[in-house]
């Protein structure tokens, strides 16, 4: 992106939009029973009171009535018809990291084969956004926290911190190539998450050889363990391959949240906060609830006299249900430089 002079004052920049990410998927409700909700109900109410305090969008999970984070289709339909009623403006985007497990007892329940994890394609009623990861990452969530981060949590048993510990994302590029299209078709939006510079790269080429026809909206996942480091030359060499029609998130974990968020209202990037990112308040002596977080952001950017962007807004920065008819179009409408012609061949072999 440019900064050109100027660049720091509110008047030159979008209206910020907050993600509130209240589920926290990898959580048990024993870990924060004050703030994860587990009855339908709750969820719907947690959508509310993070749309109040000033979230626009929202990362959605859903948990089953036991609390443990589902892997149902049928429950990401009930709660996205809910959430339509409840919150009818808010920017509704679904967690693509989800494996979905079959219904029905015996079955296998892991990850399964790309045609089921391309069903998010076919919920309904569809969400306005589902995260995209490109390239197989590994995503050891565990590597940059500190032990106090998950002492006295699930993630402290042996079982789950192994688990989370080895985990790898599998988004092959014969997998993302088909899942963008398959939510283009839908009309639903890619909202991509690059762990670095790599995945990006990617992404440009998918755009530049005609594979997605979008808007480029995407997060910065700042959280270690095969993602960036959340440290400010990471953040400046990302920033300077961002073309300035690109919608850009921060993104972080635990106490590096807060951190992270601050620079991003500075720079006229928008934020995630939530219970999936950070359960700590900065001098980690309690606990910090979603809407908490979400309230302490909005009262940081109205001092750097930045305002929150309402929802009608929000989906307006984020181009909700836009769609692109070329790849010259793509391009420019994302602020990226034209293909050279000798990239045409690709690009019509691709189309």
């Amino acid at each position: 992106m440019n900064f050109l002079d100027g660049a720091l004052f509110p008047e030159n920049q979008d209206k910020l939009v907050i993600t509130a990410a209240p589920y926290g998927p990898e959580w048990l409700p024993s870990d924060f029973p004050e703030d994860i909700a587990v009855t339908m109900d709750a969820q719907v109410q947690k959508a509310v009171d993070c749309y109040n305090a000033g979230a626009t969008v929202l990362h959605v999970h859903v948990r089953e009535a036991d609390g443990k984070g589902s892997k149902r289709l049928s429950k990401f339909n009930e709660l996205l018809a809910r959430l339509r009623i409840a919150v009818p403006d808010m920017v509704l985007q679904v967690g693509g990291s989800i494996s979905f497990a079959p219904e029905t007892e015996g079955a296998k329940a892991k990850w399964l084969s790309d045609d089921t994890r391309h069903m998010l394609a076919e919920l309904t009623p569809k969400p306005d956004q589902v995260t995209v990861t490109v390239n197989t990452a590994q995503m050891n969530i565990l590597e940059q926290m500190e032990p106090a981060d998950y002492a006295g949590t699930s993630l402290a048993e042996p079982a789950a911190y192994e688990a989370f510990r080895e985990m790898i994302v599998p988004a092959g590029p014969t997998w993302a190539e088909e899942h963008v299209k398959r939510l283009s078709a839908a009309g639903i939006q890619s909202a991509f998450q690059f762990y670095n510079i790599n995945s990006f790269e990617t992404v440009e080429r998918m755009i530049r050889r005609g594979i997605y026809k979008g808007p480029l909206v995407m997060n910065w996942v700042a959280i270690g363990g095969g993602m960036d480091a959340p440290n400010i030359y990471n953040l400046a060499n990302f920033l300077r391959a961002t073309p300035d029609g690109a919608m850009l998130t921060l993104e972080s974990s635990m106490r590096n949240v807060l951190p992270i968020n601050t620079m991003a209202i500075a720079m006229g990037l928008h934020v995630r906060c939530g219970i999936e990112d950070n359960l700590w308040t900065q001098d980690h002596k309690s606990k910090m609830g979603t809407v908490k977080q979400i309230e302490q952001l909005v009262r940081i950017s109205r001092e750097l006299g930045r305002e929150v962007a309402t929802g009608k807004e929000a989906r307006k920065i984020c181009k909700i249900d836009t769609f692109y008819n070329s790849t010259e179009e793509t391009l420019a409408k994302n602020g990226f430089a034209p293909n050279r012609k000798s990239v045409h061949s690709f690009q019509q072999a691709a189309e």
